[in-house]
């Protein structure tokens, strides 16, 4: 260590301080920012008074947190082989069990090696799946009895339905007379298992004294349904040579059972990529759509050639959508998937910046430490990015922005996904699922705005995931229906849906200017 600290010349951060003995203080005032839905603004300040990178002594355990860009890029890929997940393997091993997100070293990489050509054919095989619960979901919207409509509840039940269409092959309508249970009591497993999950890590080392009855029995409730439904899987593929359902469709459990049939690993991974694949696009979808959304955007859904003719939205099309693309990226940069992250230190080493009175040296960060890092934070850096950082500006994205600093080279500054080796490998899918809700929403409905301007101040719920926590009662957003929608009144808009089974309502053309409210 001495050595280490001589060659490198490295230097202690800022030290975040407190009041109570292992501090205590600190702990019980992120607690009960938690509970008041302002936990992130609570990493905020602290952020504000110590710096961008400083140590914390909590409970006895010293960590280092950092919202620095340099520092990141070190935890996550310039010296990956320094940092592994620490405690957050055992903490989430209740849920999650021994799947990619709770792997480290020679696990991880066979399980990345397992899943890695699966995610690569869903990119290109998907498209179908996505499109089919997202038709059903518009009309679910229009067909809804007028009054206040709630949509982010929606958007997770829409995300959900996806994800198990794509992994699954079955969504939750088409399995609730096989399992037991309803779907609801599943969803609120999921919700209050992933909840603790986020509390007991803010307790580093000591997240065992975070776990209740409640906790296990959720964490077993999502274990017996998706047991189930892999148990059905195995049985129906007894000599598994495809990927495809009867149906022609890619399904993923389909041909990952064409490389393990061990249970238990099915189970594993597949909540773990059902956790992601849900919870990060629904809060993408929920916070977009609580956006000012210009007229702009809309007429850019409009100007589809493919809504033009009658269609729905191609891939390609989608891809085109500059306007689209720069909403959904300002969009991640202020709400980031997995706004709180962190690694633990497998052998003694340093950070490239953050140390001394100037914050430019080395730090030193012995084995076990964590680093923690906010990509909350880090995205909204005025020096980064601009003095209106904490504003909605998707015109930032633009490469001819002359407002604010150049972010075409923002690089490790802009972190939606993560990065390095443990990328997300679904980010080009929660982006096409976002994209097409957010397209066929506005092609549908004439007027997406606020009903009224709320002053309370913004709420937000943490699990791994960050959520809306106001609720329709404080962010009420008017929408009404087109006089006509052409795409869905056009029969060859949705044949390759009434083909997989499913057909449009009347609900689809007998709505009139129907005023909905989320």
């Amino acid at each position: 260590e001495d050595a280490l600290i001589s060659s490198t010349r490295c230097q202690d951060p800022a030290r975040l301080h407190y009041r109570w003995p292992l501090a205590l203080d600190l702990l019980i005032e992120a607690f009960r920012a938690d509970q008041a839905g302002s936990i992130l603004n609570f990493f905020l300040s602290v952020v504000e008074r110590t710096g961008n990178t400083f140590d914390q002594v909590i409970l006895g355990s010293r960590s280092v947190d950092t919202n620095d860009p340099k520092n990141i890029e070190a935890v996550l890929s310039t010296q990956f082989d320094n940092f592994g997940l620490g405690a957050r393997s055992a903490n989430f091993r209740p849920l999650l069990g021994h799947g990619i997100f709770t792997q480290d070293g020679e696990p991880w990489r066979t399980s990345r090696e397992l899943l890695r050509p699966q995610f690569m054919q869903t990119r290109s095989k998907s498209f179908a799946a996505i499109q089919e619960q997202i038709e059903k979901f518009v009309l679910t919207v229009k067909g809804s009895p007028d009054g206040i409509l709630d949509l982010q509840p929606l958007f997770f039940r829409l995300t959900l339905d996806t994800t198990m269409a794509v992994l699954f092959g079955k969504t939750l309508d088409s399995l609730k007379t096989k399992i037991s249970g309803d779907e609801v009591f599943f969803a609120r497993a999921f919700d209050q298992a992933q909840h603790e999950l986020a509390r007991r890590g803010r307790l580093g080392d000591l997240y065992w004294l975070l776990d209740g009855i409640t906790f296990r029995r959720s964490c077993k409730v999502v274990h017996e349904f998706v047991d189930k439904i892999v148990g059905d899987a195995l049985n129906e593929t007894k000599s598994p040579t495809s990927s495809q359902e009867p149906s022609g469709r890619y399904v993923f459990l389909t041909a990952l059972i064409s490389k393990t049939r061990d249970q238990r690993v099915l189970r594993d991974q597949l909540i773990n990529i059902l956790l992601a694949g849900r919870d990060t696009t629904a809060c993408l979808l929920s916070w977009t759509i609580h956006q000012e959304i210009q007229q702009r955007l809309r007429n850019e859904c409009l100007d589809l050639p493919s809504f033009k003719n009658g269609g729905l939205p191609t891939p390609a099309e989608i891809k085109g959508m500059r306007l689209l693309g720069n909403v959904l990226q300002e969009v991640l940069r202020l709400y980031p998937s997995v706004p709180v992250n962190s690694r633990s230190a497998l052998k003694t080493t340093t950070l490239p910046t953050g140390g001394g009175p100037d914050g430019t040296s080395p730090v030193l960060v012995r084995k076990g430490e964590a680093v923690g890092y906010c990509v909350y934070a880090m995205h909204r850096r005025k020096d980064i990015y601009g003095d209106d950082a904490d504003n909605f500006r998707p015109s930032r994205w633009d490469p001819e922005n002359k407002e604010g600093p150049n972010l075409k080279g923002v690089g490790w500054g802009y972190l939606p996904f993560n990065g390095g080796p443990r990328v997300c490998p679904g980010q080009d899918f929660a982006l096409l699922e976002a994209s097409y809700t957010v397209i066929r929403l506005l092609q549908s409905f004439q007027h997406v705005e606020k009903a009224e301007q709320s002053q309370a101040q913004e709420k937000q719920t943490l699990t791994l995931v960050v959520a809306s926590a106001n609720g329709f009662d404080q962010t009420p957003i008017i929408l009404t229906t087109f006089r006509s929608n052409r795409a869905m009144m056009n029969p060859a808009a949705t044949s390759d849906l009434t083909d997989a089974g499913w057909s449009p309502s009347i609900a689809d053309t007998s709505l009139d200017m129907v005023t909905k409210r989320t």
